[in-house]
Formats: structure tokens, C-alpha cells, sequence
């Protein structure tokens, strides 16, 4: 679908190089989604890191968790409530721009390049602001005592 809205006006020639590299997003869109999702609700003293590092993605060094949430016990899912809870009020003491780039990364699922057309700036800063907002959110969690 995306090779026919987005690129049918190219040549017909193209086309095998475009969607292989849409099938390559795809597939880390949603390895990408699994660290999100299981990372968002999981511990996240592995979002810390170099405040000066800018180009590494701190999502990706989540951990996938093998199992579902769907058959967690009640109080894992009670427990990634919480952090999730945690996560969404530190969400609102962002930066507009920080908060703005963590939510379309990762909430919405855009890539940077997607993100960087929308905010209207620079595909390095949509990762700065990406780094800094997650690097924030995981301080605030540390500083009301639920991460070590």
C-alpha cells in the first residue's frame, strides 16, 4: 500500500528498490514497536545514558520481552499501569518540542524522517529532542523513587 500511495508516480524501474526498502522499515517499525511497547512498560534504567549522546537511540537498546502483556499477571499489568501512568505525567513537564518528537516517534509510530517533516526541522534534531525527551522522562521516574 505504501509503494502505491507514496511512490506511484515514480518509474516502474524504481520500484523493486522502493519496496524493498519499505519492507526493511516495516520489519524495524515493528521490532521498534516490540521495544516501545515492552520497553515503555518495563524498567527504564536502560534509557540511561551519556547526556552528549545524541545519535544512539536509547529505545533500542530495550530488551524485547518474549512474553505477551495480554497473559501477564495482574500485577504485572498493574505495575506497567503505573509506569506508563508515570511516563505520561512526565510527558507533560517536556519541553513542547521534546514532547512533541517523543510522540510522534513513539507514540505514533513515525520514523524520523516522517517526524522531522512534521515538526518542520532537521532529521538530527528530531533525534536530539527523541534522546533528551526519553534521557527526561527516565529522570523523572528516578526521581520519584521507581527506577534504582
Amino acid at each position: 500500500m505504501r509503494l502505491a500511495e507514496r511512490y506511484g508516480e515514480r518509474p516502474i524501474e524504481e520500484f523493486p528498490l522502493v519496496f524493498q526498502r519499505i519492507v526493511q522499515n516495516a520489519i524495524r517499525d515493528h521490532f521498534r514497536r516490540q521495544k516501545v511497547r515492552s520497553g515503555v512498560l518495563s524498567p527504564m534504567s536502560v534509557l540511561e545514558g551519556r547526556a552528549d549522546d545524541t545519535d544512539d537511540d536509547p529505545l533500542d537498546r530495550l530488551p524485547v520481552e518474549a512474553a505477551s502483556f495480554e497473559f501477564a499477571s495482574p500485577e504485572l499489568k498493574l505495575s506497567r499501569e503505573e509506569t506508563l501512568r508515570l511516563i505520561e505525567n512526565a510527558l507533560t513537564e517536556l519541553p513542547a518540542r521534546q514532547r512533541e518528537a517523543f510522540l510522534l516517534r513513539y507514540w505514533e509510530e513515525f520514523d524520523v524522517a516522517e517526524t522531522a517533516t512534521v515538526m518542520g526541522c532537521s532529521e538530527g534534531s528530531v533525534k536530539t529532542h527523541c534522546s533528551r525527551a526519553t534521557h527526561a522522562i527516565a529522570a523523572a521516574l528516578k526521581a520519584k523513587g521507581y527506577l534504582r
